[in-house]
């Protein structure tokens, strides 16, 4: 039963998961405005997240104890996820990295911000991310205490800890690849609300009409910061409880931790892609008219086309001759006239 419930709640995250940031990166193509270093980064980050619920989620059930493979290829499928966070957290250092450039050198900052360097930032990220998670398969796991010949053909009852050695997962993983970021992206916010708020309070004591333009930039930017900032906390608020927990089994051992805790931090993990999509909705203006376009072209206008073209509306009751089609006048076009 408890096994049906978490597939279940599994099964939910990740359907959210794709229809939430697929919506994201349609927008994010689909608006010319979107094509600021800032939401390349956005689309990166819903591009890993839909990741998450498309491939991550399945495989997370997967490697839950309910299949027996070979070590390796359960090595490799949990390095998958593994890959999956670091460019959800690379993605999200970028983005801080792209709003501190933005505040700190305004003048210089569409020169050096480009389009064609923020995507070729994007690929660095995921190459990276592809580095550091799969470093297990370069043989920091758990494979030594096997044989050789074992190693490569048994079949082992496929666990994500089974393979990946918590050492590297505290150590390496949550200190460094995790833990450091988060740091490094905290102060950069930091240094950017400290910015802009001493800007718009020297633009308050000037209070000149020709800069009421620079202190709407101000407020904007100071908006959009803490949008992407809130990404951010819950980035960090959903997945320390299970890096925690990884802790606190290195040293206590798998007594440490109840079952049930480690599912439920392994379930917010996962969660956290499926949020993303809608703070951006709540919280940044452009994103959510670009969802409301997105619905207004393709959803209602697929819907009036089919309601068009159904018997049903061409044959209202009440109306003269409701069984008899009519042709049609040909429509006059501008361009013929």
């Amino acid at each position: 039963m408890a096994w049906l419930i978490y597939t279940s709640l599994e099964l939910a995250i990740a359907v959210a998961c794709c229809l939430g940031n697929v919506l994201v990166v349609w927008a994010v193509c689909l608006t010319r405005t979107f094509r600021q270093p800032t939401f390349c980064f956005v689309a990166s980050l819903a591009v890993a997240d839909f990741l998450v619920g498309s491939v991550a989620v399945p495989l997370a059930v997967l490697v839950d104890g309910w299949v027996e493979i070979p070590f390796q290829a359960c090595l490799a499928v949990s390095c998958v996820v593994l890959v999956l966070t670091q460019a959800s957290v690379l993605s999200l250092l970028a983005i801080a990295v792209d709003r501190y450039l933005r505040v700190s050198i305004p003048l210089r900052y569409k020169e050096i911000a480009t389009e064609q360097r923020s995507w070729a930032a994007v690929v660095l990220c995921w190459l990276i991310s592809c580095l550091l998670g799969f470093t297990p398969l370069f043989g920091w796991h758990n494979g030594h205490s096997l044989s050789s010949p074992l190693l490569n053909s048994s079949h082992i009852n496929c666990t994500f800890l089974a393979v990946i050695p918590l050492p590297y997962m505290v150590y390496f993983n949550y200190l460094g690849c995790i833990l450091l970021p988060l740091a490094v992206m905290t102060l950069l916010y930091s240094l950017v609300f400290y910015s802009l708020r001493k800007r718009l309070r020297r633009e308050d004591e000037t209070s000149a009409p020709v800069e009421s333009k620079l202190r709407a930039f101000l407020i904007k930017e100071k908006r959009l910061a803490r949008s992407l900032a809130l990404v951010l906390l819950l980035f960090a608020a959903c997945w320390m409880p299970l890096h925690l927990m990884n802790c606190v089994l290195l040293s206590t051992g798998p007594q440490g931790v109840p079952q049930i805790a480690f599912y439920t931090g392994i379930l917010l993990s996962h969660a956290n892609s499926a949020v993303n999509p809608v703070v951006y909705a709540l919280r940044i203006i452009k994103i959510r008219e670009a969802y409301l376009e997105i619905w207004r072209r393709y959803v209602l206008c697929w819907r009036g086309q089919r309601d068009f073209s159904s018997p049903s509306w061409r044959s209202q009751p009440g109306e003269q001759n409701a069984g008899h089609q009519t042709t049609p006048k040909p429509l006059v076009h501008e361009s013929g006239r």
